[in-house]
């Protein structure tokens, strides 16, 4: 395993599935160049931020400026960042990995607020 606990099948895996930035889509360099910029180096990412989630669903490579923005935000709220607006990073132009991700983050959230009883009833029509 790596120094982020991924499995040498999971590493090989990945690197051959994300050749460019799952976010803005740059090629990535496998290596720190010897001067010059490093936002263009390969970074591993979780797209959950849970380090006990280490599937294929949920790691994947990233750029360094992406991951660096990225950080620990909640997905949906940094695609909604003034970093994403600035780079065209939306919903369309990521990976299909990405929109996985999206998707059960959206549906995880309105099963939470379903479970809270937090969700919004539509008001029934008084009968006169």
């Amino acid at each position: 395993m790596n120094r982020w606990g991924i499995p040498p099948w999971l590493e090989k895996e990945v690197k051959n599935r994300d050749k460019a930035c799952i976010y803005c889509g740059i090629q990535m360099l496998e290596q720190m160049p010897p001067s010059g910029p490093r936002k263009a180096v390969a970074t591993w990412e979780h797209i959950i931020n849970d380090a006990s989630i280490v599937n294929r669903e949920n790691i994947a490579r990233c750029c360094f400026a992406c991951n660096s923005s990225k950080g620990t935000k909640k997905l949906s709220d940094w695609m909604n960042s003034n970093y994403c607006k600035r780079h065209g990073i939306n919903k369309d132009p990521v990976a299909e990995i990405v929109k996985q991700a999206l998707k059960i983050e959206r549906e995880t959230d309105a099963s939470r607020r379903f479970c809270s009883g937090s969700q919004k009833s539509t008001p029934r029509a008084e009968h006169l």
